[in-house]
């Protein structure tokens, strides 16, 4: 027998889809990653505006025409208004112009992502020198002194949507893609479950108390830490339900290459490009880094919908799981026993 021969014995069609698709989905990490991160700038940035009525309709006109359309700018009442707004999270940023001073301030909020309050304070800066007036900046939810760049809740989510794949993977290599029937789809979820719960309490406790990189409820991040990583799971578990060990790669692509990249970690959803920004609040990293960031920085506001999101995937994954192994047919020795 040739080498050829060898080669072609050995190398299987399924082998051969298997290895195209592994490529495939490393071009597309590549594609994905470099796409969403690889030129990051402001776009669209909710921003509020407090001046003398005479003035603040002039200058909301002035940074909405800025190049670029970095901001989107409204007025509001007063300075208190505008604190409330950042930390209802419907805004990223206020500036508060004093009629009386040739100093405004600058409302931001590092906990949100330390990279969009930097950009909008350089902003700010170059668009009041232009006046002839300087700015000064109130963080108003500042992010921890050991939380660099505001990225420790985005790796936190990231770590706990490794172990849901992961996990939901190992079961899946150990026993089946397919749960054979639905006492053991039911059995995978259990397992899920539970893992999911050891997973979230884990992740809180080392950002927490052991490394003091958040601040915020460790019992609120047990609890999202446990939803992000069924989530995560038992989606997981359902594609494998659906396309067999193919499934792994479609977790990898859903949760890894669309997710991580357009969850607002490394760059606050603002600075990423449309399509990023558009589809990371849908997505698990992007739901639970919102989340993460709420409740150390915003006295856990705004995380309804990201809540939903993430209980959504997890009732999907859990439904669609458990549907597809009611539909598989016993083996034809379960059903027609020796002698019946």
């Amino acid at each position: 027998m040739t080498f050829l021969d060898e080669v072609k014995n050995a190398v299987t069609p399924r082998a051969a889809l298997l290895v195209i698709g592994v490529l495939a989905l490393q071009l597309l990490f590549i594609a994905s990653y470099v796409g969403a991160l690889h030129n990051p700038k402001p776009k669209d940035v909710p921003f509020a505006v407090v001046a003398p009525e005479q003035s603040a309709g002039q200058l909301v006109d002035q940074l909405g025409a800025l190049p670029g359309t970095p901001l989107d700018p409204r007025t509001v009442a007063d300075e208190a208004t505008a604190r409330r707004q950042i930390m209802n999270r419907d805004i990223d940023g206020a500036l508060i112009v004093d009629p009386a001073s040739k100093t405004d301030t600058l409302l931001v909020a590092s906990g949100g992502g330390t990279v969009l309050s930097s950009a909008l304070t350089t902003l700010a800066t170059r668009v009041e020198a232009a006046q002839q007036r300087e700015v000064r900046t109130v963080d108003v939810a500042p992010a921890s002194a050991q939380d660099f760049d505001g990225l420790s809740a985005f790796y936190l989510v990231v770590g706990w949507c490794v172990g849901g794949y992961l996990c939901a993977s190992i079961l899946a290599i150990s026993a089946g893609s397919r749960p054979a029937n639905g006492q053991r789809a039911v059995i995978r979820l259990g397992v899920m479950a539970l893992y999911s719960i050891a997973g979230g309490i884990g992740g809180a406790v080392i950002v927490g108390p052991i490394l003091g990189a958040l601040p915020g409820s460790v019992m609120a991040l047990w609890g999202l830490g446990a939803l992000v990583v069924f989530a995560v799971g038992a989606i997981t578990l359902a594609l494998q339900a659906l396309t067999g060990i193919v499934g792994i790669g479609l977790a990898v692509l859903l949760v890894v290459i669309a997710g991580n990249p357009s969850a607002g970690g490394a760059f606050p959803l603002p600075m990423l490009p449309p399509f990023w920004e558009a589809i990371g609040p849908a997505l698990p990293p992007g739901a639970g880094t919102w989340v993460a960031r709420s409740i150390a920085y915003f006295e856990g506001n705004a995380v309804f919908g990201p809540f939903i999101v993430l209980a959504g995937w997890a009732v999907a994954g859990s439904a669609i799981t458990l549907a597809m192994a009611s539909l598989r047919r016993p083996p034809a020795s379960d059903s027609h026993p020796v002698g019946a």
